[in-house]
């Protein structure tokens, strides 16, 4: 008689469907169960972007001027700017020191590329563009934000940052007067400065106290108005 016992395969009939896991199915191949995305252990938090260099700056000023016009100065923290822009905060303080700092530049940065330095050639061409440019940003929503930062400074560094930032302004804007009295349409005496805030300090006033737009016709004449009181006598 034969010792060889007859070989047995492993049964892998699946167990009941009434007896798995709500949620759970088997799969086909081993009869295993198998758990649902859902009830796996959720994935570790994506770590910051390592940002370097120009592309590291770009993404936190951005996001600076994000977070101001979005939520305000206090939206704007350090912690807040570092996330939305992928980075880790000491990268933010190596490259800018303090929060101040980093809000000027950013400042700076977003009005450098909304109301570029013109150069049409005449006096009048440059102002109605400046003028325009400026009224164009205070009708946006990060124009009011940057402004309101630049004349409600905090403590004594914010006040420096301030400082600094208007006096960069205005000595750009000059310019488009010293171009002006070199070509001869203008006084050679003419008050640069003052002519700078004749024509600026309005566009602000119409804007923010009287809450109304900064129109074509407006910019026009506050040119005209500024150009008659420099022209040579």
């Amino acid at each position: 008689m034969s010792t060889d016992r007859p070989h047995r395969t492993p049964d892998r009939t699946p167990e009941p469907a009434a007896d798995r896991r709500p949620g759970r199915t088997s799969d086909p191949s081993t009869g295993r169960e198998q758990r649902p995305a859902t009830d796996r252990a959720p994935e570790a938090k994506a770590a910051p972007l390592r940002r370097r260099g120009a592309a590291m700056r770009r993404a936190v000023l951005d996001a600076t001027v994000r977070l101001l016009a979005d939520g305000g100065l206090e939206a704007a923290s350090v912690a807040a700017v570092a996330a939305a822009a992928g980075v880790h905060e000491t990268s933010v303080y190596r490259n800018w020191g303090t929060r101040e700092e980093l809000l000027r530049e950013a400042l700076a940065d977003y009005t450098d590329h909304a109301m570029p330095l013109p150069d049409t050639g005449t006096l009048r061409g440059d102002l109605r563009q400046l003028l325009t440019a400026l009224g164009a940003f205070l009708d946006t929503p990060e124009g009011p934000a940057l402004l309101h930062l630049s004349i409600a400074p905090q403590n004594a560094d914010a006040r420096s940052n301030r400082d600094a930032y208007w006096a960069d302004r205005l000595a750009r804007a000059e310019q488009l007067l010293q171009r002006a009295a070199e070509r001869g349409e203008i006084r050679a005496d003419a008050d640069h400065r003052a002519a700078v805030e004749a024509l600026m300090s309005p566009l602000f006033a119409r804007h923010l106290l009287l809450g109304e737009p900064v129109t074509v016709r407006f910019v026009d004449a506050l040119v005209d108005l500024v150009i008659g009181g420099l022209a040579p006598r």
